[in-house]
């Protein structure tokens, strides 16, 4: 074995930073000369930094591992969960997993494929795996054996060839690095066990005797030995702050350098990563990235055919970016190399719709007004001081007219996939209306370009009290939030002319509206809603308050019911409606509009 015994390091950069960590047996000790922080930046700064990030939107994920090899099965019988998880999902002992390292051989591995695979998709850089929690190492580790050079028969670093290849076509790149488990190397952390648990007596050691001898210094080696752009923590099990603040100060190895919010110990790093699930109002005050994958796995899982469309996965592009967010796709290479077919089919599609439209991703930022029931929006600020507007629609409107809540004057609309294409426009009410012409352009996603005047001037958008003297909640105005891993489960609006709903399969799902009442009133709740089961119970959330209803069968799914569920408070001014269901014995069911009638 290779061995590493780390006992001091020096960094010096222009921020002038110095720092002494000595290892110690059993812990963490250190010493440690003044270090400036090189995040204490200025807003400039930061925005210098991030700005790439900022504009590039969309990303290649990589999960490339020994997992790939056993594809999900495990002595015959097909492993529940994600691929690269099967070590531990499986208990397989250290000895009987590093043998499937023997396998793992990729010499079909063709980087400068699978940069301009990414390219081509439209994407404007790449983060792999450079170790997952399995504890191989993509790259040639001086600290341990337990990698591609010495363990594989491929016996040559992987990383160093496809940072070259994305670097010569333009693209950043990034390396994920398992900081806190390993299932492995001793000391390791396992999720689901406390320290100094174990299913295998080869993990036993001392976890801060782990990040001194194997996260700290291959931490160091990837910062040191790659010219990478982003550093992907995961999983921070175990990580206390003072464990944190051990790998922390590595980051001024590398100016420039992009971390996220998974190191541990508090720090937040410079990105949100919400996990598979697109969050329904994005996050104020946060760069973001949504990390999600094709199918149900990130590694390769051979059996696992359940893979999103690539509408959807274009859909989901453009939600994630009128919310402000970036996009990371996932792929999980096969053990000789090849990406799945169904991976580069769906990025060569994704690829076909960005060569037209992808004006309308890069460089955009957030929607100025809430989600609306044809589609999305993103924006540019033109150098004159206008606004540029992309409305992407999905729904093509039955009578051709785009109602766009704006107050501002137009200055020009037109097809984004035909610039000769020019609509008229005119402003009416709170709204711009744009008479369309003819049919969609693009049964994906069309784009039409709307200039304004100055910046988005968006009128109120809280929900008050009709005419009619109910809080009238659509299903269309609803901001709609899904989580989990299994996409076909996901809620989706249903619109047509008689009545609108959503399709409520999981209570992975809730649905949120802003509402804005004058004075604090009780309100009847009437739920337009059609089940099978009796057996439903809702809840109705107002800040700390919760209320849970029952839901009555109504006859079937294809049977809408409007059903007095119960009564709630609404405080004075504006608030947030949540809809969810709760978990035990929920049964699929559509809902549509819920009506709030003040008491009388």
């Amino acid at each position: 074995m290779k061995v590493k015994i780390l006992v001091s390091l020096g960094i010096s950069l222009a921020i002038v930073i110095i720092f002494f960590i000595n290892s110690c047996t059993g812990s963490t000790e250190k010493k440690q000369k003044e270090w400036i922080d090189p995040l204490n930046e200025t807003v400039e700064q930061r925005n210098a930094r991030m700005e790439w990030w900022r504009n590039a939107r969309f990303g290649l994920f990589i999960h490339w591992g020994v997992y790939s090899v056993p594809a999900g099965t495990y002595n015959g019988e097909q492993i529940p969960g994600i691929g690269e998880w099967i070590m531990r999902r499986a208990h397989i002992p250290v000895d009987e997993y590093r043998a499937f390292a023997r396998e793992f051989n990729p010499v079909k591995y063709d980087p400068g494929a699978w940069v301009k695979m990414a390219k081509d998709a439209g994407m404007k850089y790449i983060v792999i795996t450079s170790k997952h929690h399995d504890g191989f190492a993509l790259f040639d580790s001086k600290v341990t054996n337990w990698d591609i050079a010495d363990a594989s028969p491929y016996g040559k670093d992987l990383l160093k060839p496809l940072v070259k290849a994305a670097k010569k076509e333009g693209l950043k790149i990034g390396f994920y690095y398992s900081q806190a488990q390993d299932w492995t190397h001793p000391g390791g952390a396992k999720s689901g066990y406390e320290e100094g648990e174990y299913w295998d007596e080869a993990h036993a050691g001392d976890f801060d005797e782990y990040l001194n001898h194997i996260a700290y210094p291959q931490t160091e080696e990837i910062l040191t030995n790659y010219d990478i752009d982003i550093l992907w923590w995961d999983t921070p099990y175990w990580m206390t702050k003072e464990r944190a603040e051990f790998l922390r100060p590595l980051i001024a190895l590398r100016p420039g350098l992009i971390t996220n919010n998974r190191l541990g110990g508090g720090y937040s790093g410079d990105t949100d990563t919400p996990e598979q699930h697109i969050p329904a109002t994005g996050i104020e005050d946060r760069d973001w990235e949504v990390c999600m994958t094709m199918n149900h796995t990130w590694g390769y899982k051979s059996y696992d055919d359940d893979w999103k469309s690539s509408e959807d996965l274009v859909r989901k592009l453009v939600d994630i970016a009128s919310k402000g967010g970036n996009f990371l796709l996932n792929v999980g290479p096969k053990p000789d190399g090849t990406i799945p077919q169904a991976s580069v089919e769906r990025l060569a599609e994704i690829g076909d719709w960005m060569d037209v439209y992808s004006e309308a991703i890069y460089e955009t930022s957030a929607s100025p007004f809430r989600r609306p029931w044809w589609g999305r929006c993103t924006k540019k600020e033109l150098e004159n001081g206008d606004t540029r507007l992309y409305l992407h629609v999905f729904d093509w409107p039955g009578d051709n007219i785009l109602r766009i809540p704006v107050l501002n004057d137009p200055v020009q609309c037109f097809s984004l996939s035909d610039k000769e294409s020019v609509f008229k426009n005119e402003k009416s009410n709170n709204s711009l209306l744009i008479e369309l012409e003819g049919e969609a352009p693009n049964e994906i996603c069309s784009v039409i370009v709307l200039d304004i005047k100055g910046e988005p001037q968006v009128p109120d958008q809280n929900i008050k009290i009709n005419d009619d003297g109910v809080l009238l909640l659509t299903p269309e105005e609803s901001n709609l939030e899904n989580r989990g891993y299994i996409s076909s489960n996901h809620a989706k609006l249903v619109r047509n002319n008689e009545l609108s709903y959503i399709t409520w399969k999981e209570t992975n799902t809730w649905m949120e509206w802003p509402v804005e009442i004058d004075q604090q009133k009780a309100f009847d709740v009437f739920a337009v809603v059609a089940t099978a089961s009796s057996g439903n119970k809702l809840i109705v959330e107002v800040g700390e308050d919760k209320n849970i209803f029952m839901l009555p069968e109504t006859g079937g799914l294809d049977s809408f019911e409007k059903i007095k569920i119960g009564t709630i408070s609404l405080p004075t001014g504006i608030s947030t409606l949540r809809l969810k269901g709760e978990k035990e014995e929920w049964q699929q069911c559509y809902m549509s509009n819920l009506e709030l009638a003040p008491v009388k």
